[in-house]
């Protein structure tokens, strides 16, 4: 039996005829976090709004435990377990956190009975929620939202996260304080995570391999340690 959560195979992903994703195959094995780094514009958001049926694919094959799907979309792919943390947050600054995660647990068909009890673990991960819970999330400070983002994906009890730029208009030690819960929790739970981001220095600590895309395409499959060095990592740029 195969290790992939997710396997992808010859992917194709375009817009307005201009080819984004051009024959790209991968897969997120079980218990992993796998990070996907490049150069800004090379297609990596792309690849993680494919894979949760945010865009739609132009060719190739998505398989979730092996099963190929023949039209991913966000309901479906959250019912298998797959969470999405997408880049710029995408917290609606109106509602305040209590109504955030009641949305978001409405949309993946979270049951009335289990939503207490969701709500109560999400905040033993990420304690500090408790503190502003109450408040509109357009109040909240940038490190404030993204550990809203993440909490909300983390409601549905994924089985795999896929994180697009966290540390975005994050401090380093924020981002550092958002990434060691997660990684606890990916190992005490076997979760797998995808996860994209600018800040290697500090991905590459919780990360178990690394996919480089250039341009559309995975270009390089390595450890961590092999490109900790950036003279090595730029060559890939």
């Amino acid at each position: 039996m195969t290790n992939a959560l997710i396997s992808v195979q010859n992917l194709r992903v375009g817009y307005g005829g201009r080819v984004v994703l051009d024959n790209v195959s991968l897969e997120i094995r079980r218990n992993e976090v796998l990070c996907l780094v490049g150069h800004n514009g090379a297609g990596k958001s792309t690849l993680l709004n494919a894979l949760f049926g945010v865009v739609s694919r132009q060719g190739g094959e998505i398989s979730v435990d092996g099963q190929r799907l023949n039209r991913p979309e966000p309901k479906k792919m959250a019912a298998l377990g797959i969470g999405l943390v997408p880049e710029g947050r995408g917290i609606f600054p109106g509602l305040t956190v209590d109504e955030t995660f009641r949305l978001a647990m409405w949309a993946t068909d979270v049951p009335q009975r289990e939503q207490s009890e969701r709500v109560e673990w999400v905040m033993s991960i990420l304690p500090r929620i408790k503190t502003f819970y109450a408040r509109r999330a357009g109040t909240l400070s940038g490190g404030q939202q993204q550990m809203v983002s993440i909490a909300r994906a983390l409601l549905s009890r994924p089985r795999c996260l896929l994180m697009d730029e966290p540390s975005i208009g994050l401090a380093p030690k924020l981002f550092q304080d958002l990434l060691q819960p997660i990684r606890r929790l990916q190992q005490q739970l076997g979760l797998s995570i995808l996860l994209v981001e600018q800040n290697v220095k500090e991905a590459f600590k919780i990360s178990d391999r690394v996919l480089v895309m250039r341009s559309g395409a995975i270009i390089h499959e390595t450890a961590p340690d092999e490109l900790a060095d950036n003279k090595v990592l730029m060559q890939f740029y």
